[in-house]
């Protein structure tokens, strides 16, 4: 019952959050624009130095746009799903905004994670769908039913990695009451998954992958679809990795609870 109530709730943030985004519909198509334009002026650099050299690294200029369009969905569901996160790093603990979360009867985390729908998060997962789509003909991929089942497999596991880690840096707020820089820096790391890690020096590569591990959410699962590997690490590291992270960051969260100091106080 608890959780039927829960996903009930779901729905009416669902519903109220749609109703909301649709009465700034001027907002909202402006942010959606940019973010396209941003994508497209990406896509545009990538094609200039192309246009100079025949590879990078090895990797092609199709093989790095299929990485990068891989990279913007399983960040695309995170942002439509739990998006509310960066507004308790922001604002919400400095505000004494959190005591609501705790007068209701559902776990304030979930609460939190359920409570908003950012569409605008749609255009990252549009995007990284079209470029997969766009790119794939064009590369000789060995396609395969048992790789597609194990990225559909990996995908939500990948999400999580962002969640976890986002869910950890809004924690910090409890604390420090204002996390949103150290979510934003940690953010800035993503960029760097979106395209092969193996054009990085060793360092970068092992922050992006075993630190803050995002070139597990897209490059190395990438990767495997594009010229095979070790299925292992590319596939079930992301799965591992996540459980280890959310488990982290479920740990975080409630420290930082218990130290929570509403308004009043």
């Amino acid at each position: 019952m608890k959780l039927k109530r829960i996903f009930k709730m779901h729905r009416i943030f669902i519903v109220q959050e749609l109703k909301k985004q649709m009465e700034y519909k001027v907002d909202f198509l402006i942010g959606v624009g940019g973010f396209f334009l941003a994508q497209a002026s990406t896509i545009l650099f990538l094609g200039i130095i192309f246009g100079t050299i025949p590879d990078l690294a090895g990797w092609s200029f199709n093989e790095i746009l299929f990485i990068y369009g891989f990279s913007l969905i399983p960040k695309g569901i995170d942002h439509v799903f739990f998006d509310r996160l960066w507004f308790v790093g922001g604002r919400m603990i400095r505000m004494g905004q959190f005591d609501t979360y705790l007068t209701r009867p559902i776990n304030p985390l979930i609460h939190v994670l359920m409570e908003q729908f950012q569409v605008d998060g749609f255009g990252e997962v549009i995007v990284g769908i079209s470029l997969i789509v766009w790119t794939a003909p064009q590369i000789a991929i060995e396609w395969s039913i048992v790789k597609i089942l194990l990225w559909l497999l990996a995908l939500p596991f990948c999400i999580l990695i962002f969640t976890a880690i986002k869910t950890v840096t809004s924690a910090l707020a409890f604390w420090v009451k204002n996390s949103q820089s150290v979510i934003y820096m940690f953010y800035m790391v993503n960029d760097f998954s979106k395209y092969p890690v193996t054009i990085y020096n060793r360092f970068i590569q092992t922050v992006v992958t075993f630190v803050i591990p995002f070139a597990l959410t897209a490059f190395y699962p990438a990767s495997y679809i594009l010229r095979g590997g070790n299925v292992w690490f590319c596939i079930g590291m992301p799965m591992i990795v996540a459980v280890v992270l959310m488990t982290v960051a479920v740990f975080v969260w409630n420290q930082g609870v218990k130290v929570y100091e509403s308004a009043g106080s």
